[in-house]
């Protein structure tokens, strides 16, 4: 999760936002070149007063100026739209969750199964155990197995609401009447915080996601457990 005074991202929990990570440190590289070159020159023409003729008219450096932005333009977008296809993709899920968003909090139906669904509601600080983050735990957890592709169907009762989780590189919205659907698989265990991402009324600011990864046999257990109770 996040900490105070990060400037980065979140560490990467997922092979997506591996690969964003990957592609925000290639465009952030070439945005510091640009912003290098761009200063040299406005230092350079501010602390001389020498030019040259052949440079005041010059057709190759026209060509230049054209080519290079165009060179620089292809090598951001084809690793962007790269990404892009990789988000969208499918690939036979091995379970499927749907998500939808309330005024405020979230409620999960394991689609997989007959009787397995829940309401997630953030814990009150008044509420919270030692160990537990204030305004981001719930006190149901989306339980995933990891290293095992997931795909979560979204949408919402009454307002917008976006179902974002930064760790695992998976932010769509929710919107009434409307069945979004975004896939992902964890690479490791562990637990994943995210919040509503859409202004979505007085108290969205108190409806957070927590998602939490854990061996396939741990997962069985949990949606036996579930079952049972229900």
């Amino acid at each position: 999760m996040a900490h105070p005074t990060q400037l980065g991202f979140q560490d990467a929990a997922s092979p997506v936002m591996e690969e964003l990570l990957h592609f925000h440190d290639h465009a952030l590289m070439i945005v510091f070149l640009i912003s290098t070159m761009v200063l040299y020159i406005i230092v350079a023409m501010a602390s001389t007063k020498l030019s040259n003729k052949l440079i005041l008219d010059s057709q190759e450096i026209e060509i230049v100026w054209t080519v290079l932005p165009a060179l620089v333009l292809i090598l951001i977008a084809l690793p962007s739209l790269r990404i892009l296809y990789l988000m969208d993709e499918i690939n036979d899920p091995h379970l499927t969750i749907k998500a939808m968003g309330h005024q405020w909090y979230w409620s999960y139906e394991y689609t997989d199964y007959e009787d397995l669904a829940f309401d997630s509601y953030m814990i009150p600080t008044q509420d919270l155990t030692p160990g537990q983050f204030r305004l981001l735990e719930t006190d149901h957890r989306m339980v995933i197995p990891m290293e095992s592709p997931i795909r979560v169907l979204i949408s919402a009762e009454d307002v917008l609401h976006s179902w974002a989780v930064p760790s695992l590189g998976v932010k769509m919205d929710a919107v009434p009447g409307r069945l979004n659907q975004v896939s992902f698989m964890t690479s490791r265990p562990g637990v994943f915080f995210g919040q509503c991402s859409e202004i979505c009324g007085a108290n969205h600011s108190f409806m957070p996601i927590v998602v939490e990864a854990v061996p396939l046999e741990h997962f069985q257990d949990w949606s036996s457990l579930m079952l049972e109770d229900a």
